[in-house]
């Protein structure tokens, strides 16, 4: 099993174009990827900060995904709406114990 976490951040005044975007592709992701365990978008404490939990059943479910269109979709706004200095802080986790229901 593959698990990171990805944080992005809007850029100001883009907040409502930025969270149709991940919402468009969280659902895309749940149509479309069955390798995709678990992929949740959450707004942390930061203003501006999105983080997504991320886990693929394997490094391929990982590596269809980012070769996804909706994937690139997502990429494409990195620019005009999201922070493309701050780009994308990918988090890799080491699972030591748990579960999900």
């Amino acid at each position: 099993m593959i698990t990171f976490t990805a944080r992005l951040k809007v850029l100001a005044g883009k907040e409502a174009e930025a969270e149709a975007g991940l919402k468009a592709m969280v659902a895309a992701v749940a149509a479309e990827e069955p390798g995709a365990l678990a992929y949740i978008c959450h707004r942390t404490a930061n203003a501006g900060e999105f983080l997504f939990f991320e886990v693929y059943a394997d490094q391929a479910a990982k590596d269809a995904h980012m070769a996804t269109p909706h994937f690139q979709k997502l990429m494409a706004l990195m620019g005009p709406v999201l922070d493309a200095v701050y780009g994308v802080k990918i988090e890799d986790l080491d699972r030591v114990a748990g579960f999900a229901r």
